[in-house]
């Protein structure tokens, strides 16, 4: 049996002004009758007013300028026959009585049920009836559409109209084409910094297609946070399907479903896909409307509009925002698979994910989603986040300093235990043991451990040593774990604790090339020195040598003709055009940094260092360095040798 509602549906309503009509005067007397006069508790005497004052006579008022006065008829007259017009009486004829709101058969058709007005929230019945404004906020705090972003130049942003006057056809195939990761970190930081800045967008080009695109881009490199950030700083009511779309990816992403809500209760019943429907009865949950959110899950789960352990996770997740609720058991043993709905919800309820399932879930084609949403996600244990955030600050998407803050955390717990309690006892011991050749004792097996700590190529172990291995004094006994410990710290930008081994490493070793590649200015690099690296280098195909070509050519540290004879030599052509190089080479040109940027990010797609070429490298690093970029572009390049 349904429940009574707290409010007049729009039928009853409606029904209660007719029947009001209907009775009259009369009725509304005859219930007031019913009621019976109140009794006064007062002492006899207290109630009794007293007598009023005889009113002294007042002269009649002058007359005013204003409309005749009705006629009555006076004492002994007969009234007017009907029909009569008297003066002052306003004609009330048919013929001037406005004409009625005609509504066609499929207006009325389209007209929803009693059982579905019942079924609304009072969102979508002022959506029906017209109510609801278009924007949910005043005129004057409107947001503009010119600038979108969050990262302004003085924070270090790139120019806000560096894209405006480019083609809209080029700025969309760089931000849809790019399908993200990046095979650099650093490429990786540099492009998120170009997505995340306030710019306007292209001539041609909607700024609320501009944004989607960009957002899209965010969640693909698994910068969830970013991306809420960016949509965030457009009033919901610009939101178009795109844009919608992907603010959703990103506030599961960062496990914050009623972030969504003011969207989701604006655009009310703009979707009808089962995951809109779920999200729309936990906004109404949290707003208050907690019967109806249990009623429209129900339908749901009975309708089979998305899967019964999704319906039963938004069913807990909406529980908990109103008193009275069912208990709702969590039953994992039919579902199969891992979707983003799940993963949030199940963590933001602190619901464990069987084991089995969440592995095979990262070890599936989408398991690099989990891995980069898990590390964002602060309601997981420290010792369950340690693999993501190792993973997260490989690909960028996590600083130096927030690894390791994940690891105290790990340390800190004493009911951490496993492969992560025990790289965060070596961590501390690689900063707070007495000998420096100790703590690089310390940190050789978190290198060793690379894989367990962030997977891939076991960079994220460099990315959590960089600081203490910044803290190694520039030593010749220690030279042997130079281009270690300057790789470790260049991961974090550390570009000055690295020069200070310039006088420490040998000519030709890596910790050489990695300085030669790092350091501010445009200092040539000899050719015996190449030489000796070249002869030395044990990497696949010499690909570090390769990668060391292409970095000096591009940042300008190797003449034209040793670039040449070295290129020959290891069997590369940096001199091959593409229809990319051509573009990239074109924006620096015209000293674009915006557009070089996301050319850049475009051609480092990929997983794996294999996939990158050093004629891409060579490309990059050239164009970033003419624009300004030369730091970036140092840091791309060394970090393309120590991971060859």
């Amino acid at each position: 049996m349904r429940r009574p509602r707290a409010r007049l549906t729009l039928a009853a309503s409606v029904l209660a002004l007719g029947l009001a009509g209907a009775l009259g005067g009369a009725g509304l007397a005859d219930m007031a009758t019913a009621q019976g006069k109140p009794e006064s508790i007062l002492p006899p005497g207290f109630d009794d007013p007293a007598p009023a004052p005889t009113p002294t006579p007042r002269p009649a008022p002058a007359p005013t300028s204003g409309p005749p006065p009705i006629a009555r008829p006076a004492p002994g007259e007969s009234a007017p026959a009907p029909g009569t017009i008297l003066p002052g009486t306003p004609p009330t004829g048919s013929a001037e009585a406005p004409p009625l709101p005609s509504i066609t058969r499929d207006e009325l058709a389209r007209l929803p049920s009693l059982e579905e007005l019942e079924s609304m929230s009072t969102e979508e019945l002022d959506q029906l009836l017209g109510l609801k404004p278009k924007f949910d906020i005043p005129p004057g705090a409107r947001r503009a559409l010119t600038r979108v972003g969050v990262l302004a130049v003085e924070e270090g942003g790139l120019p806000p109209l560096a894209l405006a006057k480019q083609p809209p056809a080029l700025v969309r195939a760089a931000l849809a084409g790019n399908r993200g990761p990046m095979v650099s970190r650093w490429g990786h930081i540099l492009l998120r910094r170009a997505l995340a800045s306030r710019m306007a967008a292209p001539e041609g080009m909607a700024p609320i297609e501009f944004a989607a695109l960009r957002v899209g881009l965010l969640n693909r490199l698994g910068e969830h946070a970013v991306a809420r950030a960016v949509v965030q700083d457009i009033d919901t009511a610009n939101w178009s399907g795109a844009l919608t779309a992907e603010a959703l990816r990103a506030y599961l992403g960062v496990g914050d479903i009623t972030g969504a809500c003011p969207a989701v209760r604006l655009q009310g019943s703009e979707r009808e896909d089962g995951e809109w429907q779920m999200w729309q009865a936990i906004c109404n949950a949290y707003a208050g409307e907690s019967a109806l959110a249990a009623s429209q899950l129900d339908r749901a789960l009975f309708r089979g509009v998305a899967p019964r352990i999704d319906v039963l996770l938004a069913r807990r997740f909406a529980g908990a925002a109103g008193r009275g609720q069912r208990a709702v058991q969590i039953e994992w043993d039919e579902v199969e698979d891992l979707n983003p709905w799940r993963f949030a919800l199940s963590t933001a309820l602190g619901e464990p994910v069987p084991p089995p399932l969440m592995q095979a879930a990262l070890d599936g084609r989408g398991g690099a989603y989990y891995a980069r949403s898990g590390a964002l996600l602060p309601m997981l244990p420290a010792a369950e986040r340690a693999p993501f955030a190792g993973r997260a600050a490989r690909e960028g998407i996590l600083s130096s300093q927030a690894l390791i803050d994940v690891y105290s955390a790990v340390h800190a717990d004493p009911a951490a235990e496993g492969d992560a309690d025990t790289h965060a006892a070596t961590l501390r011991e690689a900063y707070l043991a007495a000998d420096p050749a100790d703590r690089i004792a310390a940190m050789q097996r978190l290198w060793d451990a690379g894989e367990a700590i962030g997977g891939g190529d076991g960079y994220g172990a460099s990315v959590l040593t960089a600081y203490a291995a910044a803290r190694i004094p520039a030593d010749s006994a220690h030279a042997d774990a130079a281009g270690a410990l300057i790789a470790a710290m260049l991961t974090a930008g550390l570009e000055r604790d690295a020069l200070a081994w310039r006088e420490v490493v040998e000519e030709g070793s890596l910790g050489w090339a990695l300085i030669a590649l790092a350091a501010p200015g445009d200092d040539s690099v000899g050719q015996g020195a190449l030489d000796g690296f070249v002869d030395d280098d044990e990497s696949q195909r010499a690909r570090k040598s390769a990668f060391l070509v292409a970095g000096l050519a591009g940042l300008g540290k190797l003449s034209s003709g040793n670039a040449d004879a070295f290129a020959e030599r290891l069997g590369i052509d940096l001199a091959r055009q593409t229809r990319w190089s051509r573009a990239i080479s074109r924006a620096a040109e015209v000293n674009n940094p915006a557009l070089v940027a996301l050319l850049a990010g475009l051609g480092m797609q990929g997983t794996r260092w294999e996939q990158m070429t050093p004629l891409h490298l060579f490309h990059i690093t050239s164009a970033l360095r003419r624009v300004g970029l030369e730091a970036e572009a140092r840091m791309i390049a060394a970090e393309a040798v120590a991971r060859g």
